[in-house]
C-alpha cells in the first residue's frame, strides 16, 4: 500500500542541541516519523523540516470498539481513526476532539490497549485495541504548577495587586490551538512528556497552594486552558467545592469558547475570566499567532471578540471580566491600538484592559521589549478612546489604572 505522508526531518544547520525535543516535546513514535507535526511546531529554532513523500506502508489490523479494521502502518491513531470515518468534533465541543495536535491537552485521548492515551501523537501498532468511549474515566491534562503569583493575569482585579502579597495560586495547562512565534510560556505549551493529572489532583494541589500563601484567587492559564472542556469544567467544579469563597480565574485566548461553554464554566463556579483577542486586523493576528490560513485567522479573531461581548452582556453581574492583548511595535501600530480601544469601549468602557509588553522568547528572538515610555503611550491611546481601567505591563512594574504603579 503506497500513501502520501508527512515526514519531518532535522535540519542540522539550524539545530543547536537545546534538548527541547528530548525533554519537553518528545517523539512518541521513535524510529519512524508518523507526521503528527508535534516536534515541527515545537522546535524553538525551527530546525524541523516538513516534506511530503510517497511511501510504502503495509496494512495493519486495528480493533476499534471490538470491530476489526485495516489501516496503513506509520500513522497516528488519530489519522487511522479518521481514515475509517471516525470524525473528531470541533475544538471545545464535548466528546472526542483534537484541538492542539501537540500532545499536551489530552482532549483526543482514547483507550489504547486498556490505558488512556493521546491519539494525536501515538503511532498505531498491529493488533492494537482502541476504545472510543472514555466518558466514564477521569480526563487527563498536563499541568505545570501550582505556583503563587504576585501579579496575576489579564482579569486579576487590579485593586488586589500590590506587588507585595501573592494574589493567586496558579496552574498552567499544556497545549494550544495557536502557534505564536513569541510564545512566553512555550515550555508549558509544547510539553507532551510530563505526567498528566486528573482535575481532582490539580484542584487539590491548587487549593493547598492557596492555603499556604493565603491568596484570594485560584488561576488557570496556559497554553490554552479551554482545549479540554471536560477536564476544565471538572476542575472548576472541584475547586468550587473545596474553596466556595475563592475567586476562580480563567485566562483564555477566546478562540474555542462558545456561549454554551461559557455558560457551563460559570455554572461550574468560574467567576473571573480574562479574554485576549490579541488584535483587530486579521493580518496582525496572523503575525501574532502564527496562523497562516487567512480565513481561519479571521474566524478565530472574530470568535475571541464575540465571546468577550457575550461575557460582558450576559455575566457582568456574576463574573469579573478583563480583556488583554500583547503589544510590540514589531507587529502592531498605535493606530491599531486605538482600534482595539474603540472596540473594547463599545463593549464596556469600564472593562479592565491589561496590555502585556512582549519580549524575545521562543522563535521571535529578534524583537526588543517595548520600553516603559512606549507602554505609557499605549496606555494613553487606550484611555483617549474612553477606557477607564487600563493597566500596562512594563519593565518597572504595572502602571494603571490612572497613575498607579505597582513594582515587582
Amino acid at each position: 500500500m503506497r500513501i502520501l505522508r508527512k515526514i519531518v526531518s532535522v535540519d542540522r544547520s539550524k539545530c543547536v542541541g537545546c534538548g527541547f525535543c528530548r525533554s519537553v516535546s518528545v517523539c512518541h513514535a521513535r524510529g519512524r516519523c508518523i507526521g503528527c507535526l508535534a516536534c515541527y511546531h515545537a522546535c524553538p529554532y525551527e530546525a524541523r523540516v516538513l516534506r511530503f513523500e510517497e511511501v510504502e506502508c503495509r496494512p495493519v489490523r486495528l480493533f476499534i470498539d471490538g470491530v476489526e479494521h485495516m489501516a496503513p502502518e506509520g500513522v497516528s491513531v488519530k489519522e487511522a481513526l479518521e481514515s475509517i470515518g471516525i470524525m473528531f468534533g470541533e475544538p471545545g465541543s464535548r466528546g472526542l476532539t483534537a484541538p492542539c495536535g501537540l500532545g499536551g491537552c489530552w482532549a483526543c485521548a482514547v483507550l489504547i490497549n486498556g490505558g488512556l492515551e493521546r491519539s494525536c501523537i501515538t503511532p498505531i501498532r498491529d493488533g492494537m485495541r482502541i476504545e472510543l468511549d472514555v466518558e466514564g474515566l477521569e480526563p487527563l491534562r498536563i499541568v505545570h504548577g501550582p505556583q503563587p503569583h504576585r501579579v496575576g493575569g489579564k482579569a486579576t482585579p487590579w485593586w488586589e495587586v500590590d506587588g507585595l502579597r501573592y494574589v493567586e495560586a496558579a496552574i498552567w495547562l499544556a497545549g494550544c490551538d495557536l502557534r505564536c512565534p513569541q510564545c512566553q510560556n512555550y515550555h508549558v505549551t509544547y510539553d507532551n512528556s510530563s505526567v498528566p493529572m486528573t482535575p481532582r489532583e490539580a484542584a487539590k494541589r491548587l487549593a493547598e497552594c492557596r492555603r499556604i500563601y493565603g491568596t484570594s484567587g485560584l488561576a488557570v492559564s496556559g497554553g490554552e486552558p479551554t482545549l479540554n472542556r471536560r477536564w476544565l469544567i471538572e476542575l472548576f467544579r472541584s475547586l468550587r467545592r473545596m474553596m466556595p469563597e475563592a475567586r476562580l480565574h480563567l485566562d483564555s485566548n477566546g478562540t474555542i469558547l462558545t456561549r454554551d461553554y461559557v455558560d457551563e464554566l460559570v455554572e461550574a463556579g468560574c467567576n473571573n475570566i480574562g479574554i485576549e483577542p490579541k488584535a483587530c486586523k486579521p493580518e496582525t493576528y496572523m503575525k501574532i499567532t502564527g496562523i497562516r490560513d487567512e480565513e481561519l485567522a479571521k474566524r478565530l479573531l472574530e470568535s475571541s471578540w464575540s465571546i468577550l461581548e457575550y461575557l460582558v452582556s450576559s455575566y457582568s453581574d456574576r463574573v469579573y471580566i478583563g480583556a488583554g492583548f500583547a503589544y510590540n511595535p514589531a507587529w502592531m501600530t498605535l493606530e491599531e491600538v486605538a482600534e482595539i480601544g474603540d472596540r473594547i469601549a463599545s463593549i464596556d468602557p469600564d472593562l479592565q484592559v491589561t496590555v502585556l509588553d512582549y519580549f524575545p522568547a521562543f522563535r521571535r528572538r529578534d524583537i526588543r521589549r517595548p520600553t516603559a515610555s512606549m507602554m505609557l503611550e499605549v496606555k494613553k491611546v487606550l484611555e483617549e478612546r474612553g477606557l477607564k481601567t487600563v493597566i500596562v505591563q512594563t519593565g518597572i512594574g504595572h502602571i494603571g489604572p490612572g497613575d498607579r504603579i505597582v513594582h515587582y
